[in-house]
């Protein structure tokens, strides 16, 4: 009898350890979880910083002209009436 109850509490071990190495909840998929977790807090720590910098360039929009003028000609080419554009073309490597 106490072989047959040794050898159930043995099963039961063995059943427990292999849960805790390879089941669900393990330590290899706590592991990646937690790897998971931190690329996710560093997109969002990026996203936040993303979003900072376009508020305050919602900001600049709001409050000025040259902050639009500075946007017009960066982003459309505008340049204002009697002023000269110049284009620099760089020489294509391959050629």
């Amino acid at each position: 009898m106490l072989r047959l109850l040794i050898a159930i509490l043995l099963i039961m071990l063995l059943a427990l350890q292999y849960r805790l190495w390879f089941g669900e909840g393990s330590f290899a998929e706590v592991a990646h979880l937690k790897n998971q977790i931190s690329e996710q807090r560093l997109e969002l720590q990026k996203m936040r910083q993303d979003n900072q910098q376009l508020r305050a360039e919602i900001d600049d929009l709001k409050q000025g002209l040259d902050a639009i003028e500075e946007l017009a000609r960066s982003e459309l080419g505008m340049i204002k009436k009697g002023e000269i554009y110049f284009q620099i073309v760089e020489p294509d490597p391959a050629d």
